[in-house]
């Protein structure tokens, strides 16, 4: 299989306005290895049998808007080249080139990681002994990355009129021991920094309130943007920085945390160990050495699962942009590094 061959057709596929025409050409390519759509819309195939047991994960979404796919010399341009067509292509040339002796490699690839990772969630795998999870990491293994938890710090006043302000409790006021709540969180509750993602970071990036320019507004809101690392859990940050918040504010305005809609969880932080098989099989076969992926990903999924890492062509610093791109050669290259890691771990 030529991994460029199906990369220059996958980024002509829009797959923000319709994954369900990425997921056809994936199954076309796939079409010698018996692929399968689960429920949750994952398309899957393995081969080889037993242990150990090697996924090959990505996803065929991308952000919008589409980018037109465009060709200059070694660099493919277009929406979803690098995020994540590009290693997705690398996946499945060295899926289609590995044949297992002693173990079983199964590709899996998630419809929607750039939303609300249905896909991902609801992926069954068992027995799977390590993760190989592409994005864009410029061809190093990357071992950990940070979460990402959003969430909004609702208040409740008194609406009363401007002229007679004391008679209404102001819930804009009470705004401000909320941004001061958001800047002493981590001094008072942590965690500590981690020795490769660095400190967690909580910001305010939104505000809302009032409706009225004569009126002491009843209702105002905080949206915050949480960069986890571990071993903080979705579940103990909003636990304890609802008490933390609700102990700032004064006690005649009602507060409470509520954390983004959404129907699965947040990417949490994770970190696998550099001696974790799946690492140093990556590394041999030529990856570059293991260091922290910038975004939070679905590998948080699986890092709770087996030993996960990420790993692709492309750089990151272009993903999502007007003008994404790959390099060819590090597509193929990728394809050959993962090949190889496969190589020694399923024989």
């Amino acid at each position: 299989m030529n991994p460029l061959d199906f990369l220059e057709r996958a980024v002509r596929t829009p797959s923000h306005e319709n994954v369900d025409a990425m997921r056809t050409l994936l199954l076309d390519e796939l079409a010698d290895h018996d692929p399968e759509v689960d429920d949750a819309g994952n398309v899957l195939a393995s081969r080889g049998s037993g242990r150990p047991h090697v996924v090959l994960n990505t996803h065929i979404d991308t952000v919008p808007p589409h980018v037109p796919a465009s060709r200059d010399g070694d660099t493919l341009h277009g929406r979803g080249s690098c995020d994540a067509k590009g290693p997705l292509a690398a996946l499945l040339a060295a899926f289609d080139r590995v044949d297992p002796d002693t173990g079983r490699v199964t590709l899996a690839v998630t419809p929607d990681e750039e939303t609300d990772s249905t896909g991902a969630h609801a992926l069954e795998l068992a027995d799977v002994d390590g993760y190989i999870v592409g994005e864009p990491t410029s061809l190093n293994a990357c071992t950990s990355a940070r979460g990402r938890f959003q969430g909004t710090v609702e208040l409740g006043g008194e609406g009363a009129h401007a002229a007679q302000p004391q008679e209404g409790v102001n819930a804009i006021q009470a705004a401000a021991p909320v941004l001061d709540a958001i800047d002493s969180y981590d001094a008072e509750h942590g965690p500590s920094r981690h020795d490769e993602l660095g400190p967690p970071t909580l910001v305010a990036t939104k505000i809302r309130g009032g409706e009225a320019t004569n009126r002491v507004p009843s209702d105002a809101s905080v949206t915050f943007d949480r960069r986890s690392v571990p071993p903080e859990t979705e579940a103990e940050f909003f636990a304890a920085f609802a008490d933390h918040v609700g102990v700032s504010v004064p006690d005649d305005v009602t507060v409470t945390v509520a954390r983004a809609e959404r129907d699965t969880p947040f990417l949490e932080a994770f970190h696998t160990p550099s001696d974790a098989s799946v690492v140093q099989a990556l590394v041999d076969a030529g990856a570059g050495r293991p260091r922290p992926f910038g975004a939070a990903t679905e590998a948080s999924y699986f890092a709770t699962d087996a030993p996960t890492v990420v790993f692709g062509p492309g750089d990151l610093a272009v993903a999502h942009s007007s003008d994404e791109h790959v390099a060819l050669p590090d597509v193929e290259r990728a394809a050959e590094v993962v090949e190889g890691a496969l190589a020694d771990l399923v024989g």
